[in-house]
């Protein structure tokens, strides 16, 4: 229906209108079908934060409509598996999923750019980029291979270096250390000399405890402390320079997606980014409390040292000289990506980080008292 030509015709009086009147209802009932959509999510309901999101989202989504629009979430494994979220949504198994793109590495390393890439950006800079710099257009000109349409909906911002069972100084200590890491991070990290291995998340607090693996990333102090690894490793370094604003995607089904009435098509795209902003509201105000429990129970806190950082930002740049070299794909995102990233840094520099660093000052030296 044509709604400026229906406003128009709508303007009219008398009989005009009421004609008009009597035309649109059926018509608007066409716009507004009713429709139940299943979202698997990648995420167990125990991540609350983080499965949570997709919940964020479909409830927007029945709002916006009236309650004509529903999305029943799922958790992983109870349609299909986690690690299976994109391929589920793609064969038309579900019509959407909540995942982390970067889970599908494998397939093709350019779906790592829409969650995080190593030294990427951060949480308010893949923000910027998806939404005024081209990010998501390029993104879904990418998936559309896949058969699917992506949002941004959620991000975890900056994430923690990971939990080890000794301290860790020198690349020399890194060597032979067998860590849960997957993706693009453990590409770099198997550089030095890193034995990556792909453990799902109920396997790895066992697998610390008997010493199968030497140390695990996760998310943050709000998703670690509910899995307890600083019982069985100590070492709590910071940061994680592999995730430096981990965003997550809803994913649909293109053909569902494309067969929407175009309001409900704004309305996931509305809902997406409304839980894309809610998520990280929520682990930026958890986060903080999380670690000060963390550290009273006994988690040590570390810095990865100058050493090991630029042993692992050069070894980042050899991956991605690498893989630009074989895959245009890959190219085209990353030219646009870094293109962004760096002159973002160069702004970063003089508003956020001297702003930050003089009220961390305060902080440190007590002078917090308002």
């Amino acid at each position: 229906m044509d709604r400026r030509s229906f406003l128009r015709k709508g303007a009219l009086g008398g009989a005009a209108a009421a004609a008009g009147s009597a035309l649109a209802a059926p018509a608007i009932a066409q716009e507004s079908p009713q429709v139940t959509w299943r979202l698997t999510s990648s995420f167990p309901k125990s991540l609350d934060t983080i499965y949570g999101a997709a919940e964020t989202m479909a409830d927007f989504v029945k709002g916006a409509t009236g309650g004509k629009f529903n999305i029943q979430v799922f958790a992983a494994g109870e349609i299909v598996p986690g690690l299976q979220a994109l391929d589920a949504v793609s064969n038309g198994t579900v019509e959407a999923c909540h995942t982390a793109s970067y889970y599908y590495w494998g397939k093709d390393p350019t779906f790592a750019f829409a969650t995080a890439v190593p030294f990427g950006l951060n949480a308010r800079m893949q923000n910027a980029w998806f939404y005024y710099g081209g990010g998501n257009e390029m993104m879904n000109e990418f998936y559309a291979k896949y058969g699917v349409t992506v949002y941004p909906c959620g991000n975890t911002g900056a994430q923690m270096g990971g939990w080890f069972r000794k301290e860790i100084n020198t690349v020399e200590d890194l060597k032979g250390i067998k860590m849960r890491i997957g993706g693009f991070g453990g590409k770099v990290m198997e550089k030095l000399g890193v034995v990556p291995q792909q453990i799902a998340g109920g396997d790895i607090y066992p697998s610390l405890e008997k010493g199968t693996i030497d140390a695990t990333e996760w998310v943050g102090p709000y998703d670690d402390e509910k899995l307890g690894f600083y019982k069985v490793a100590p070492y709590y370094y910071y940061p994680g320079w592999w995730e430096g604003g981990a965003a997550l995607q809803a994913m649909f089904n293109k053909k569902a997606f494309d067969g929407l009435p175009e309001a409900y098509q704004i309305a996931l795209q509305a809902a997406s980014q409304a839980a894309n902003c809610d998520m990280l509201a929520s682990y930026d105000q958890k986060n903080p409390t999380a670690l000060k429990k963390l550290m009273a129970q006994g988690a040590q806190l570390r810095p990865f040292s100058q050493e090991i950082m630029d042993a692992c930002f050069k070894a980042a740049g050899e991956v991605y000289d690498e893989i630009n070299a074989t895959n245009p794909e890959f190219k085209k995102v990353y030219d646009s990506q870094f293109a962004f990233r760096n002159d973002a840094y160069g702004w970063w520099q003089l508003s956020e980080f001297n702003y930050d660093y003089f009220m961390m000052r305060q902080q440190a030296a007590g002078n917090l008292k308002m």
